[in-house]
């Protein structure tokens, strides 16, 4: 989905994405408290716990749930930015 298409004004509908990263997060806090947490708040419709997000299957499957759950918003919970964004920036599916 380009930016351009999504309007100020259009219902959220947000996925939250939440990383295992094996035992580097996971190790350190509850992922899965994290993952039911996200499912309380405003405008959250799908919400996910994966193993490794930053993963070929985990980047598959944000992109499945973009397109199946008509998410317009994606929040994604994992490794630092500083060496994980560029896994994190491919562009969104084209919606029908």
């Amino acid at each position: 989905m380009n930016k351009k298409n999504i309007s100020l004004y259009e219902e959220p509908r947000i996925g939250v994405f939440v990383c295992d990263c094996g035992s580097n997060i996971a190790g350190h806090l509850d992922c899965a408290d994290v993952a039911e947490y996200a499912k309380t708040l405003p405008h959250v419709v799908y919400t996910k716990e994966n193993l490794y997000t930053c993963s070929e299957s985990g980047i598959g499957e944000i992109k499945k749930a973009i397109q199946e759950q008509n998410l317009n918003r994606v929040v994604v919970a994992s490794c630092s930015p500083r060496t994980h964004q560029p896994c994190f920036q491919v562009p969104a599916p084209k919606q029908a």
